[in-house]
């Protein structure tokens, strides 16, 4: 019944707009186009100068006179008298028929309509592909959203009720606890109805819930708790809409890219500054400053021959010890 009353009321609308004809649009343009030439508030009988119960002749009289005072070789200085007087024509033409009359002092009457209809909007200003775009893009996350919210609010609703039921099978119907510590119930979440053991008929699911002070409780298979609260709904969030979800992912797509090349880079450096090493250049013992001298002549002691291993072993490869005679 909530949904009868708007379902009417937009049929009722949409009905409007498909009664509205070609001849309808085009007293819609011309009255706007006469209040923005002539002053907010003009209509087809105050611009020629009549009452709105003037009859035909009397309209084509005033007509007459009126061309003449709006005439384009009577305004030379007027840019816009051709478009004056070419409206004018318009104007008192369809004063003189008596459907456009008809259909005009309808809106004379009851006031031209701010909502046209979509058909008429889209062939006045045609708007681009990208104003489509966005506009569709808006529309779709809007309804998205809003079907978020009605879940949100639905499951909010079940969940107060499965708890109701819980504390109620645990407390009686009076809803005060009789007693400390964990209580198990069943709590029927609904669904066909069936045969227990016994051959009594079940109404629906049932399910093990247990009930502490006020905190409620799913009761899993294998004896974990799972808290029912509000906490369990999920709420609607902008960002789960279809659009921002699309911008994260190619966000993160982007991210990952850059950080793999990131680190390829710092990969190809660091084997380069390790191959850099093995062109004979000093590095580890007989690099300058290191602290340790490697004995030029004497005799092939423990120490030298270590310092002398070492220094052989330099830039990640064996070097060939060359004897001195």
């Amino acid at each position: 019944m909530r949904l009868l009353l708007p379902c009417l009321l937009l049929a009722t609308l949409v009905a409007c707009v498909a009664a509205w004809t070609k001849e309808d649009h085009e007293i819609f343009d011309l009255v706007s186009a006469v209040e923005s030439s002539e002053g907010k508030g003009t209509t087809f009988y105050s611009w020629l100068g009549v009452p709105s119960t003037a009859s035909t002749p009397e309209i084509a009289k005033a007509y007459r006179k009126k061309s003449i005072q709006l005439h384009p070789d009577k305004n030379p200085g007027d840019k816009n008298a051709h478009e004056r007087f070419a409206r004018l024509g318009v104007v008192s033409a369809i004063l003189r028929s008596t459907e456009g009359r008809e259909r005009y002092d309808f809106f004379y009457k009851n006031g031209v309509p701010r909502w046209r209809g979509t058909g008429y909007y889209y062939s006045r200003f045609r708007p681009g592909l990208g104003t489509v775009v966005v506009f569709l893009t808006i529309l779709s996350s809007g309804l998205q959203y809003l079907v978020q919210s009605l879940n949100y609010k639905r499951d909010l609703g079940r969940i107060d009720s499965i708890v109701s039921q819980a504390r109620s099978a645990a407390w009686g119907a009076k809803l005060v606890p009789t007693s400390e510590g964990q209580r198990k119930v069943k709590i029927n979440l609904g669904g066909s109805p069936r045969l227990d053991e016994g051959g009594n008929v079940i109404g629906g699911k049932m399910v093990d819930m247990v009930v502490e002070g006020n905190d409620v409780y799913f009761l899993d298979s294998d004896g974990s708790l799972h808290p029912v609260n509000s906490d369990t709904a999920i709420p609607p969030s902008l960002r789960k809409t279809w659009f921002i979800t699309l911008l994260f992912d190619l966000y993160s797509k982007v991210a990952n890219k850059e950080a793999a090349a990131s680190d390829k880079g710092n990969a190809q450096t660091n084997g380069e500054a390790y191959d850099s090493g093995e062109d004979g250049s000093a590095t580890g013992s007989d690099a300058p400053g290191s602290g340790t001298v490697t004995p030029q002549n004497g005799a092939a002691t423990g120490s030298t021959k270590g310092s002398r291993t070492a220094a052989t072993m330099a830039g990640g490869r064996r070097r060939k010890a060359v004897k001195k005679r």
